[in-house]
């Protein structure tokens, strides 16, 4: 507590620490002051959340063990080798190996950044292409916004297993088709929540001074649409990110997926299924636990980011 000059023949004004921090800060210090207390408590939040950090470690374990791994633990992912196929885990060969003789541990690393770069690589492209068009739908309203909203509405009519097992059965299945498959499919959900989000953000003062002002539709959308809708997009996205890894999976599984030499979990789990019942346990269990784990790591972070972002909307 602090006191100010009053007026002349008044006595001084106390003021608290937080007026004193919007009157001591620079122009526009009380934006900041106010986004730096709410990015505080929403990292708090986020930190409490003990699921949330265990699904923090989770993730970064794997893309150690994906990217890193492979620089420490060398193995031959190219050439087949038959003379040592299935066999069971040992010194040499920690996890076994395959019915094509991979070593089935740098298998599950060379097949995990395949599912990682491929999740993580949809999720984003789906979060982006799905926030701008959400944000221009909403923004310009009107017909513009009612003819979007129907091809949206048109392409959630279309069943998404149907939709996506004709598209991979179309194109060829490398990475960069799967993530265009996969974020096609995702995006329309971003949409529908950054367009709910622009119909009431176009509203606000800030937004409207800009049209006053003459600025020009893109730098609302751009400079004010989309960043106060990031809550929305940050767990969005982390959610995303798990799906599509489920979702390259369940291709891979059907065989739609990535083709050998490459693979993914899914695929590697895919091939595993057909020696169930010949004993060959090493060949399932290790890469179903990894699209388990990672996808409830993602599941675990878009969780805490979902509540952290609703405390520092509730103190807005």
């Amino acid at each position: 507590m602090t006191t100010r000059p009053g007026p002349a023949g008044r006595e001084p004004v106390e003021q608290d620490s937080a007026e004193q921090a919007v009157i001591l800060g620079p122009s526009g210090g009380e934006v900041h002051g106010e986004r730096r207390g709410a990015f505080r408590r929403g990292l708090e939040v986020f930190s409490e959340n003990r699921l949330a950090v265990v699904g923090i470690g989770i993730v970064v374990f794997f893309v150690l063990f994906c990217f890193v791994g492979p620089l420490i633990y060398h193995t031959n992912q190219v050439t087949t080798n038959l003379a040592v196929s299935s066999e069971p885990p040992s010194l040499q060969h920690p996890l076994g190996t395959d019915t094509t003789g991979y070593d089935e541990l740098g298998r599950l690393m060379y097949g995990g950044q395949a599912s990682l770069a491929v999740g993580i690589a949809a999720a984003l492209l789906a979060t982006v292409f799905g926030t701008l068009y959400g944000a221009v739908s909403g923004y310009v309203g009107g017909a513009f916004d009612s003819v979007l909203m129907r091809l949206v509405d048109g392409l959630y009519a279309i069943p998404p297993l149907f939709l996506l097992l004709v598209l991979a059965a179309i194109y060829s299945p490398g990475e960069a088709a799967m993530i265009v498959l996969i974020a096609a499919l995702s995006w329309l959900v971003a949409a529908r929540l950054i367009r709910g989000e622009a119909l009431s953000l176009r509203v606000r003062e800030y937004v409207q001074a800009v049209q006053v002002m003459g600025g020009s539709h893109r730098r609302a959308i751009v400079r004010h649409i989309a960043p106060n809708a990031i809550g929305t997009v940050v767990v969005f996205a982390s959610f995303t990110v798990a799906d599509s890894i489920l979702t390259l999976a369940f291709l891979g599984y059907l065989g739609l997926g990535l083709q050998p030499p490459q693979t993914d979990w899914g695929g590697m789990l895919s091939t595993a299924t057909e020696y169930i019942n010949s004993g060959y346990w090493w060949l399932l269990y290790p890469p179903g636990i990894c699209i388990v784990l990672v996808a409830i790591a993602f599941n675990f972070m878009g969780d805490a980011l979902r509540d952290a972002f609703e405390v520092r909307l509730q103190r807005r």
